[in-house]
């Protein structure tokens, strides 16, 4: 067994949190996921890269995002209540990255740059492509730190038949075949 380079554990003191971060962030991008869109509003959408989504419950259907609290989607969804998660498929990488980007335009320029139709519940861009989409009903939030956690009854939802998900891991985009 070789040794591993642990850090100590407690609350961060003035010099720690920044390496602590950095560490966190490196260990917490070993787990693979996959990629999705989180888009929430009908006249001024908002949308941004969310691989913080997972299944909560199938009976009722519940999912789960974590959303910064800064994040311009986030006081959407809540004046909203509601959203729409796309999950991306390997092609759409570019999508992926758009949304990421804190530099891209706002309002309803921040959909030029792909193809979405509103979806049927909750208007909310879903985008077209993608391998799977969900329209949820917010329906709780929790504190998660910096982010708040948001469970989603959902309303609908769809998918393609082709399996090519687009992954990431380790700070980088994959595909299965990668």
């Amino acid at each position: 067994m070789t040794s591993i380079d642990r850090l100590p554990v407690g609350r961060p003191t003035a010099d720690r949190p920044a390496r602590e971060r950095s560490e966190l962030r490196g260990v917490l991008g070993r787990f693979a996921t996959g990629v999705t869109v989180l888009t929430a509003g009908r006249a001024e959408p908002r949308g941004m890269t969310a691989n913080s989504f997972t299944s909560v419950s199938l009976d009722p259907a519940v999912i789960l995002v974590c959303v910064l609290r800064t994040a311009a989607v986030h006081e959407t969804i809540l004046a909203e209540r509601a959203f729409a998660v796309s999950v991306l498929s390997g092609p759409q990488e570019k999508a992926a990255r758009h949304f990421a980007d804190h530099h891209r335009p706002r309002g309803t320029q921040e959909f030029d740059a792909v193809e979405t139709v509103p979806g049927r519940y909750t208007g909310a861009p879903v985008l077209v492509g993608a391998q799977a989409w969900l329209e949820c009903e917010l329906t709780a939030e929790y504190d998660g730190g910096d982010h708040s956690i948001f469970l989603g009854s959902v309303l609908d939802l769809g998918r393609e038949p082709a399996d090519d998900p687009l992954l990431y891991f380790a700070g980088g985009f994959h595909r299965l075949g990668d």
